[in-house]
């Protein structure tokens, strides 16, 4: 075995060896695997999507939304102040008074601020800015922290947030605080776009796109529940009431309530409940792109002919995020962690030696 090549097996055994004897964070992303890589670009013909989707490697993407349970971890950790920058603040007032899509409600003062949550914790977060979505992926790729927003919490990691920046800034290729690639950022538009449209098997197994996240060209229904292609969207009464608009009324549904409505890939409302931020082309500029129309959009608003660039600063009632992530950290939830751990540890040890004998050290 080549010299290099053994060196670099037991430094990669040994970094991830480190990383899954880490202790778990409290917050749990379930993830699943966008593969089919080097697939071809959405040419449907339909409006405004010519030239998306297509994605030269496997990744894996949030199942679901990251929701109001996961953010109020975030918060508790790392938002006793919750200081106010360029990119502002973590908490929006409205996650807590806004009863249409409540929420989290914050207690305290600067400094011992807690954060607590009002109904389902499953529901997606909202009134979320790109800033947010991004430190909350720097939070998640640092390990989870405690502590005040530092660049080692919450201001570094996939993305340096850290000073006055006037535009988004592109993913960093290295989280400056483990060494390796960021295990978790925000998606750029067309792995946003591959994991919501397309299916290998369209067009007799040479692929293509669906119009809808649900593996339909016809627009969902919206009624909750098990039946195909729904979805929570406006189509003439809101789909958590089946009713009219009530300014006292939560619209947001949980993830996976419409449980036979997934992507060909398993996602959930990658169509509806709520618009995802998605980082674009990955480029450092002035706005971030929002997909997937929500919970008081019309049918059009969440097919994939609806896109749309923002500013980052934008945050409301209809906006939220998932996450995505590099295939290597995931897809191996039944092996314990820990015994995991001291194997590759073995290992890496074992090829050290082997390596030092070869070559006389």
């Amino acid at each position: 075995m080549p010299r290099f090549f053994l060196k670099a097996f037991s430094l990669w055994l040994a970094a991830l060896a480190c990383l899954l004897a880490a202790p778990a964070g409290a917050v749990s992303i379930d993830m699943v695997t966008v593969g089919n890589a080097g697939n071809g670009t959405d040419t449907s013909g339909r409006p405004n999507t010519f030239g998306f989707g297509s994605v030269a490697y496997d990744y894996q993407i949030g199942k679901y939304n990251v929701t109001i349970g996961q953010y109020t971890e975030f918060l508790n950790a790392v938002a006793k102040t919750d200081f106010h920058t360029s990119s502002g603040p973590l908490y929006a007032p409205e996650m807590g008074t806004d009863l249409n899509i409540a929420g989290i409600s914050r207690t305290g003062s600067s400094g011992s601020y807690t954060y607590s949550l009002l109904g389902s914790p499953n529901r997606p977060i909202t009134y979320v800015t790109w800033w947010s979505a991004a430190k909350f992926s720097n939070w998640m790729a640092n390990g989870q922290p405690t502590g005040a927003q530092t660049s080692q919490t919450t201001e570094n990691g996939a993305y340096n947030v850290e000073g006055l920046w006037a535009y988004a800034v592109a993913k960093n290729a290295t989280n400056p605080n483990t060494g390796a690639a960021p295990t978790f950022f925000i998606p750029n538009e067309n792995e946003w776009y591959k994991a919501a449209y397309y299916s290998p098997s369209l067009n007799d197994g040479a692929g293509g796109y669906y119009a809808y996240a649900t593996q339909s060209n016809t627009a969902p229904g919206n009624v909750v529940g098990s039946s195909p292609n729904q979805a929570n969207y406006f189509n003439g009464v809101y789909s958590v009431t089946q009713s009219f608009y009530h300014e006292w009324q939560n619209y947001v549904s949980y993830g996976g309530a419409y449980s036979n409505s997934g992507s060909f890939y398993g996602t959930f409302d990658q169509s509806g409940n709520v618009y995802q931020w998605n980082d674009l082309d990955g480029a450092y500029g002035p706005d971030r792109g929002l997909r997937g129309g929500g919970w008081a959009n019309d049918a059009f608003s969440i097919s994939s002919s609806s896109n749309g660039s923002r500013s980052t600063e934008l945050g409301n009632a209809s906006i939220g995020f998932r996450l995505a992530s590099p295939t290597v950290f995931f897809g191996v939830p039944e092996i314990d962690p820990n015994g995991l751990s001291a194997v590759l540890g073995l290992l890496a040890g074992g090829l050290g030696l082997l390596e030092r004998r070869r070559y006389g050290r």
